[in-house]
């Protein structure tokens, strides 16, 4: 589901047309089987998974048969081997694909066009093929969100920058990719779940390569600064928020921000850090420095920490 509650799908022919080239797969039988959809893993039933090799036992909508699967029917009798194959066909089943190059049963052929379902072949490795399969329905299947913001790759970690309209995240934006970092989105940021605990930001097709700053109008980025200076998606690790404090509010910041704050998206939460908008603050300068500190974070070095550890110290020597 994504944010508005419309169930994302894909079809077999789409699925078919997308791994073509890198797969180099051929579809076999069972043409009327492209117009199946495959929905996402909240759609399933509990027995049934995406994608994966034969399994009776535990069905999976895509059967992939390798080089042990077709060993396993080759050395049944033709009757059971016949068998084997009608049990693949099942109600949830939509599509079959041969893996190493092995040769394609007869009947299998059959019954693939009997029941419309699709059949490809490949000569790439039966894992190889599960786990492109999987990235690609887990990308094409994820639940989506869309928020406000501008979504950049500041030194290469995912950055979602947030604020109330008109209080400069696109100028931001723009001095961060002049300083070599890079766009994602602008305005509208599409969030992926992924996985259950990663999410990752993309930009829609129309607003892809722009960005608007006020007075200027809009930019093609790409153009302006190069192919470099844009990139297709990332992972979203970190949330900047710029909020517009005057002078006296300075003072009731919490300087130490000793207590990490998240922000959850799709259940998955968010490291946050809001910053103070005011004139003579270099905020990319702020920004870079809230990224490398979060990394530091990540490797379990906390500059806090480490400073009241040593100011309890220097109390504690001084009893």
């Amino acid at each position: 589901m994504n944010g508005d509650g419309i169930t994302r799908q894909v079809s077999v022919e789409r699925l078919f047309a997308d791994n073509q080239a890198r797969l180099g797969m051929t579809w076999l039988a069972g043409r009327q089987g492209g117009n199946k959809v495959l929905t996402g893993e909240a759609d399933l039933k509990p027995t049934v998974g995406q994608v994966g090799h034969m399994n009776f036992i535990h069905p999976f909508r895509i059967q992939i048969l390798g080089a042990a699967e077709l060993a396993f029917l080759r050395g049944q009798d033709e009757a059971a081997a016949r068998a084997s194959i009608d049990r693949l066909f099942s109600a949830d089943l939509v599509a079959v694909t041969v893996a190493n190059g092995e040769t394609v049963p007869p009947y299998l052929v059959e019954q693939a066009n009997a029941h419309h379902i699709a059949l490809f072949s490949s000569a790439q490795p039966s894992p190889h093929l599960v786990d492109v399969f999987r990235l690609y329905l887990s990308r094409m299947l994820a639940e989506v969100t869309t928020l406000h913001g501008v979504f950049l790759d500041v030194l290469e970690m995912g950055v979602l920058i947030t604020g109330a309209s008109a209080i400069g995240k696109s100028e931001l934006a723009l001095e961060l990719i002049s300083r070599g970092n890079g766009l994602i989105a602008d305005d509208i940021v599409e969030i992926y779940r992924i996985s259950p605990d990663t999410l990752e930001g993309r930009c829609p097709g129309v607003l892809r390569d722009f960005l608007e700053v006020r007075g200027i109008g809009i930019l093609n980025i790409r153009t302006i600064f190069g192919e470099t200076a844009v990139r297709p998606r990332k992972l979203l690790k970190f949330i900047v928020h710029l909020e517009d404090h005057s002078h006296d509010s300075f003072s009731e910041l919490d300087r130490l921000q000793v207590n990490a704050t998240y922000q959850e998206i799709l259940g998955v939460p968010i490291r946050k850090v809001t910053i103070p908008v005011a004139a003579g603050r270099n905020l990319a300068v702020l920004v870079e420095a809230a990224v490398r500190n979060f990394v530091l974070n990540q490797r379990g070095i906390d500059s806090t920490k480490e400073f009241i550890e040593r100011q309890q110290k220097l109390m504690d020597d001084g009893n």
